[in-house]
């Protein structure tokens, strides 16, 4: 982590991830990079649907591959970059082939690396393989939902899943929320733990700098009007008025309150649901 000495009020606790000696270039690959529009939150009629987006730096997005369809095809790492749309690092990677990727880069893995996606694959960080042929208390990072449907889990910066059974078919596998899942057998992954974990150590250190991230101001739900949230009126500071913790929508929230749907089509998919609050503590 990089500190910053104390010039002003912005600096003064501001901390950010040490890029040098890390990355090894500053500008992605063109062919692989393409323009990407704002909306603010807003869907197609312009309604806002998510709120506090807006604004922020002009970024490039790269095109990640997540699929990794090129299977028993040697891949080396040629450059370790940043990418303004994701915590963890990428890499540039190219193939046997000829071809080159942009690809999400595990921890301890530089330029010059090799993996290889395959279901003969080594067991070693970086390569990619079925869950099947995993052995049980592996961590393990991009995993899939479906076979050959791209990764969807644990893909944010020091995240990953650990694999604690093999049953009927599935895999179990445990996810950085504390739920266990079941996930097909045939489903693939990658090696290891995403690159960047401390990512999460990163305290912003002014406004203004979060509005350059794309966030905008979040305001209490205490201070506001009572036609604009559930908490709102009342005189000085009061308390909520309701039972339970909800959003202005309604939905509950927060303080253990359970969101999922309950009648969702993966239920049967989960064996353990997800700690939270003071039981999530405990178990770390």
């Amino acid at each position: 982590m990089k500190y910053y000495r104390p010039t002003s009020a912005g600096v003064r606790h501001r901390s950010t991830v040490t890029y040098r000696g890390v990355l090894t270039v500053s500008r992605p690959l063109k062919a692989l990079t393409k323009g990407k529009k704002k909306f603010g939150g807003r869907n197609n009629y312009g309604r806002m649907t998510v709120r506090h987006q807006g604004g922020g730096n002009k970024t490039v997005y790269r095109d990640i591959d997540f699929i990794y369809n090129k299977k028993d095809i040697p891949a080396k790492i040629l450059t370790v970059e940043y990418d303004p749309f994701r915590t963890g690092f990428i890499g540039l990677v190219q193939y046997k082939d000829g071809e080159k990727r942009y690809v999400l880069l595990p921890k301890d893995i530089k330029a010059g690396d090799e993996f290889v996606v395959s279901e003969t694959a080594e067991l070693k960080v970086g390569n990619r393989t079925t869950l099947k042929r995993i052995p049980v208390g592996t961590f393990v990072y991009n995993v899939e939902i479906k076979a050959n449907g791209g990764a969807k889990l644990c893909r944010s910066a020091g995240n990953f899943c650990q694999v604690v059974a093999n049953d009927a078919g599935y895999v179990h596998i445990k996810l950085p929320s504390t739920e266990v899942r079941k996930v097909p057998e045939n489903a693939w992954a990658s090696i290891g733990s995403v690159s960047n974990e401390e990512s999460w150590l990163v305290n912003v250190g002014k406004a203004g700098r979060t509005r350059w991230m794309g966030i905008r101001p979040t305001v209490r739900a205490a201070v506001m009007n009572p036609m604009d949230h559930p908490y709102g009126g009342g005189e000085g500071k009061h308390g909520r008025g309701t039972r339970r913790a909800k959003t202005w929508t309604g939905h509950p929230t927060g303080k253990g309150q359970k969101s999922r749907t309950p009648k969702k089509y993966s239920n049967y998919l989960i064996v353990s649901r997800r700690k939270v609050g003071k039981q999530k503590k405990e178990t770390k």
